[in-house]
């Protein structure tokens, strides 16, 4: 059951991100050429595996229940921003992610930036390709990572990103265009559910905590999770009502 948690929860987590580091690889092709974006994709994936590489078995030398703690403690924080913002988005106090809008602003400081050239590429297009997948595929490496070595299974953390991968790169060169129609918020905040759940459930067992029925106390934890978010974007829904003008 625990398996299945952690590879949905990679899956839906590295596949968002994936999203946005095919948008900005998108405008970088378009506006400045199909050469460097690609050159600085491939740049940027072989400094993410060798992150991976290195980060991977160092982590399988620190005992599991201290591994869990500091773990658990990461995804806590870290689930909770991303349940926070969908929380805002929801209740309506945040605008919802736009992906649509973002490639749009992408492609306009693309097409205004300078050119320079150096070995044969424009160098604006492979920064903004390294960068934006560099940055998005750290997020994606810190999940397969503490994900993988918290449970001690980092090759199906790693499967599921693999996978998201994949299927984000398959529909990105059909489609050629921003994925503005996946679902993304309601992703972020079922990715912000679990990693909070896993946060918790994690950094309690390496606290010493013993969960009743042991991983069976997980779908317990994430449905309180579930419904605490779900309470809170109803009563900011209320307060932000009230505030409207009349």
């Amino acid at each position: 059951m625990k398996d299945g948690f952690l590879f949905a929860s990679a899956f839906l987590a590295s596949g968002v991100e994936m999203v946005e580091a095919l948008t900005i690889v998108l405008a970088a092709g378009v506006t400045r050429g199909w050469r460097s974006a690609l050159f600085g994709l491939g740049a940027a994936v072989v400094a993410l595996t060798a992150i991976v590489a290195v980060l991977g078995p160092a982590l399988t030398l620190i005992p599991i229940q201290a591994l869990r703690l500091v773990v658990g403690a990461l995804l806590l924080a870290f689930g909770l921003q991303w349940l926070r913002k969908a929380i805002l988005r929801a209740s309506g106090f945040v605008g919802l992610h736009d992906e649509d809008a973002i490639y749009a602003r992408e492609l306009e400081e693309a097409r205004t930036a300078g050119h320079e050239m150096r070995a044969g590429m424009d160098w604006y297009g492979f920064t903004l390709a390294f960068k934006g997948v560099l940055l998005e595929g750290l997020e994606v490496a810190f999940i397969v990572i503490t994900f993988g070595s918290a449970q001690g299974n980092i090759a199906l953390a790693a499967l599921a990103a693999g996978v998201a991968l994949v299927l984000v790169t398959i529909v990105g060169v059909l489609v050629r265009a921003p994925l503005a129609r996946v679902p993304e918020n309601t992703l972020k905040y079922a990715v912000g559910v679990m990693l909070t759940t896993f946060g918790i459930f994690w950094s309690a067992e390496g606290a010493g905590a013993d969960w009743p029925g042991g991983d069976a106390a997980l779908p317990v934890v994430l449905a309180f999770v579930v419904v605490v978010s779900v309470a809170a974007v109803a009563v900011l829904r209320r307060r932000r009502v009230a505030l409207s003008p009349a």
